[in-house]
């Protein structure tokens, strides 16, 4: 109910046991999760360090050594037999072919019990189908039989509490996956009636791939995504490591703001992570060329204005997003950067607002009556010399530094 978290649940848990006469040694959790990169995680208490809070997270463990491991483990031997309780004497040679056995014996751990608790279908996400456990004491005669039962008791009744723990964690990562880091925790927060919204301002990104069209057309349907998931995390990865939040994908664009009381500093992180943008791209297509697989660069246009930054739907079906004339206003900005082979353009509002050093990076590219809307302005983009000048480019890193 605390929302206490996993590790220190796991913690708190062996120590009351061992208050009641329960002589655990040592102590591992282990839960399947729902997210992009990692399979699971696990949570480890031991008599060593018995302040130590130990969380991990695990990989896929389908392949390589991690499927090795994980098929020489006690789990996979219950999974496969269809136990849900197993004992094991740890003086006995034949438990070594386990894997980590033996490094349990090394530090004296004499018994060990381990269990596998489904959860109901209903309770199932994803791979999050059940709880593993081990539980080991140093006793020389093992886990009496009273100390068994009592295991059986309460280690479901933990198990309850670290799947709560972990759906809270998956509700979270869900959130950050598909709206966005700050967007998910605005509705982790409560924020998800329709119409919530708030007048914020911010720097705008726009980024779309060069002629992805056309390259796709090119390609085999397997190559597709690929090639989409590649050039898009070099720009969500970007964002993310100088401040902003990506806030959609629309097709191979990206949609991202920076946001903060300091306007001047939320452009400067803008064109450092465009910056950085452009080293990532380089580094993916030189990759992919070695691979002899298709590759492109990006326009990206930035902009500043005011937005409602909030939920936006229907009742049962929401977004949460940024909306407004200045939203259009990038798009259009990025769109423009093929018009006038230019791979960054950049609008008068945000060149305004940077300072005399700022400025002076940049070059006017022209005045531009954007689609859609009403009054043309100047868009701005870096000087060349960045690109083809060496001083100038060392110039301009050491502005963004």
């Amino acid at each position: 109910m605390t929302g206490v978290p996993e590790a220190e649940l796991v913690r708190g848990f062996c120590k009351q046991c061992r208050s009641g006469g329960l002589a655990l040694s040592r102590g591992l959790v282990i839960i399947d999760t729902l997210h992009p990169v990692f399979e699971g995680r696990g949570f480890r208490w031991g008599d060593e360090n018995p302040a130590e809070n130990e969380a991990f997270e695990y990989g896929s463990s389908s392949e390589g050594e991690a499927a090795d491991n994980w098929r020489r483990s006690v789990f996979h031997h219950m999974l496969e037999r269809g136990t849900t309780e197993l004992c094991i004497d740890l003086t006995d040679p034949s438990s070594l072919g386990f894997s980590t056995i033996g490094d349990l014996v090394a530090k004296g751990h004499r018994h060990l019990v381990a269990f596998v608790h489904r959860f109901g279908e209903a309770g199932t996400i994803g791979q999050m189908d059940c709880l593993y456990s081990y539980w080991l004491t140093r006793d020389a005669g093992g886990f009496e039989q009273q100390h068994l039962s009592a295991l059986r008791d309460i280690v479901p009744v933990l198990g309850l509490a670290v799947k709560s723990a972990a759906h809270a964690h998956i509700a979270r990562t869900v959130g950050q996956v598909y709206l966005g880091r700050d967007a998910a925790e605005q509705v982790m927060h409560g924020r998800i009636s329709r119409g919530t919204t708030e007048r914020i301002n911010a720097v705008l990104w726009f980024s779309d791939l060069r002629q992805s069209t056309a390259i796709a057309e090119t390609m085999g349907p397997d190559e597709i995504i690929p090639f989409l998931n590649d050039y898009a995390e070099a720009a969500i990865v970007t964002i993310h490591q100088f401040g902003g939040d990506v806030l959609k994908l629309i097709g191979d664009g990206v949609l991202a703001v920076f946001t903060g009381g300091d306007m001047a500093a939320a452009r400067r992180a803008a064109l450092r992570a465009e910056h950085q943008f452009r080293k990532n791209l380089a580094a993916i297509s030189a990759r992919r060329s070695l691979e002899g697989r298709p590759v492109t660069s990006a326009y990206v246009g930035l902009h500043v204005g005011e937005v409602f930054y909030g939920n936006i739907g229907s009742a049962d079906r929401l977004d949460f997003t940024v909306v407004g004339p200045a939203v259009n206003e990038v798009s259009r900005i990025a769109s423009m950067c093929a018009s006038v082979d230019r791979e960054l353009l950049i609008s008068s509002v945000f060149q305004a607002g940077l300072d005399e050093a700022g400025r002076n990076h940049l070059v006017l590219t022209g005045r531009f009556a954007l689609r859609g809307l009403r009054h043309a302005q100047n868009l701005y983009t870096l000087d060349p010399d960045i690109q083809n000048d060496g001083e100038a480019e060392a110039r301009y890193r050491l502005y963004l530094s």
